[in-house]
């Protein structure tokens, strides 16, 4: 049952990053047993986590791909140190890779009672695994989870180029799946004695053990080099029956297999692409457009999305709607410490396919015509070295910034 909007922290006319463009309101959806509430806005996803850090009584779980000691930044450490003070026992793990505030910013939360630890800690910025994932666990009883980090880009409106992202808000009991997740993740950071190799195999071994259920309403991972049970894998089995997939992309670049696939459901059926018309690299649309060619050509709608920067992942197949910290690219698909909850509900995706077709209709086309008269020899000669150049090291392009 859908529930009324919640009230955004914006007018709809002031988030306007188009003529015809706002986001929309948060929206909430009961499903399986489960109430989510979606946030499009960005300012409505800053304004809901630090509510939920607020409201904590007795336990914070917190796990972030990027954290900035920016002003969104610093409000969001604020709130978790002042739940610390109060008696609410706080453990925040952020990236090697995406701390881009430094130990020292979060030094008055450990003073404060709180625990602070960076995954990957002993390893390099040069280390290709990252965690990529963003969670905050309130009270073991809600969760907020989605594609935005900890930064101002990521809570800005779209008139100032702030990521277009989605975040949810989730009371179930999937939530208890979430703070044991954390605990093993949580254990493993604090493993210093364990060698490199030691402790990339243990971490393997964690994501490959790991049980999301057989549910509707599912937490699903993914990690360096695991394949059975990942969340592509349960994406994948999906993909061989779908007739119809929509899908947000802020990164493009899928394994030949998926590619296939997709290839498959839009020839049975309908396939839906909304992927990046603006981002923060270049370099990450041109790699997108090298595999457009033959998606085309099967049917596959593109659409790429110019009104910001693109940052959400969406995925809605059939009834089965995944929403989490995974892109479409190789580096989710392989490398990262990904988590995505797999729901399905009818009407909950159809909930979400109205949020796509709300960011389509100020997309635009990419028909079969204008790729071709767009393709020129030298253009795609660029396409194609920029995605193998990024396939060798992510770093050259920063795909893996966001």
């Amino acid at each position: 049952m859908v529930v009324a909007p919640a009230t955004s922290a914006e007018t709809p006319n002031s988030a306007t990053g188009g003529p015809d463009y706002c986001d929309l309101e948060p929206f909430s959806i009961s499903a399986a047993d489960h109430e989510f509430t979606f946030y499009p806005h960005g300012r409505d996803r800053l304004k809901s986590l630090i509510a939920m850090i607020d409201s904590a009584e007795r336990e914070l779980k917190v796990f972030y791909y990027l954290f900035d000691s920016d002003t969104s930044g610093t409000m969001v450490r604020d709130a978790l140190v002042a739940a610390a003070r109060r008696g609410v026992k706080v453990a925040l793990i952020v990236d090697d890779f995406g701390n881009d505030a430094g130990a020292e910013f979060f030094e008055p939360l450990t003073e404060a009672g709180g625990s602070f630890a960076i995954f990957a800690r002993r390893l390099t910025t040069r280390y290709l695994v990252r965690n990529h994932q963003k969670f905050v666990i309130a009270d073991e009883a809600r969760v907020m989870t989605g594609g935005a980090n900890v930064s101002d880009h990521y809570f800005a409106l779209p008139a100032d180029n702030g990521w277009c992202d989605l975040s949810a808000a989730i009371e179930g009991a999937v939530v208890e799946q979430f703070s044991q997740w954390f605990d093993l993740l949580a254990r493993w950071v604090a493993n210093e004695d364990a060698g490199r190799t030691k402790k990339l195999r243990r971490l393997r071994h964690i994501v490959k053990d790991w049980e999301g259920g057989d549910g509707p309403v599912r937490l699903l991972v993914g990690g360096p080099l695991v394949r059975r049970g990942h969340w592509a894998w349960v994406f994948k089995k999906d993909l061989r029956t779908a007739k119809r997939l929509d899908a947000v992309s802020a990164y493009f670049s899928p394994p030949r297999s998926f590619r296939r696939l997709i290839r498959r459901v839009a020839r049975r059926g309908e396939v839906r692409l909304i992927l990046a018309g603006k981002s923060d690299i270049s370099a990450a649309i041109d790699m997108a457009r090298s595999l457009y060619g033959r998606l085309l050509r099967a049917g596959v709608k593109i659409a790429e999305f110019g009104v910001c920067k693109l940052h959400m992942k969406l995925l809605v197949v059939d009834d089965a709607s995944y929403i989490g910290s995974a892109n479409l690219d190789k580096r989710s698909f392989r490398i990262n410490v990904e988590l995505m909850v797999r729901i399905e509900d009818a009407g909950l995706a159809a909930k979400l396919r109205e949020l796509i077709d709300h960011m389509e209709a100020s997309s635009d086309a990419m028909t079969l015509e204008r790729y071709r008269r767009e393709s020129t020899f030298f253009t795609r000669l660029r396409w194609r070295v920029v995605y193998w150049l990024s396939l060798a090291e992510y770093r050259i392009s920063r795909v893996s910034a966001s």
